[in-house]
């Protein structure tokens, strides 16, 4: 499983409405094949209340790239989500788990 990971820097006081967005957009990517699964944690540093950490599980890091980059789902996903970033995230990919403890 590949895991796709960004922190994203919402516009302060934008957080509400970016979360609600979220949840307009969860299913166009959910429902893209190869996707495992989906976790958004917000920061909770006093000062980051605007930062949310996302993390996607892929099948393959093309599912990410290609598959889902290449949709029609993700262009709607852009529209909904994109806007809200300040600055925009950087994506990173990243492989199976070296360590657990």
């Amino acid at each position: 499983m590949i895991l796709e990971s960004a922190l994203l820097d919402v516009s302060p006081g934008q957080e509400e409405e970016f979360l609600a967005a979220f949840t307009e957009a969860r299913p166009l990517i959910a429902g893209r094949p190869g996707f495992r699964s989906l976790e958004l944690r917000r920061c909770l540093d006093e000062s980051r209340g605007s930062r949310f950490l996302l993390q996607v599980g892929w099948e393959t890091l093309a599912d990410h790239t290609e598959g889902f980059r290449g949709s029609p789902e993700y262009q709607r996903w852009r529209a909904l989500l994109h806007h809200f970033y300040r600055p925009f995230p950087e994506v990173e990919h990243y492989g199976e788990p070296l360590l657990r403890a």
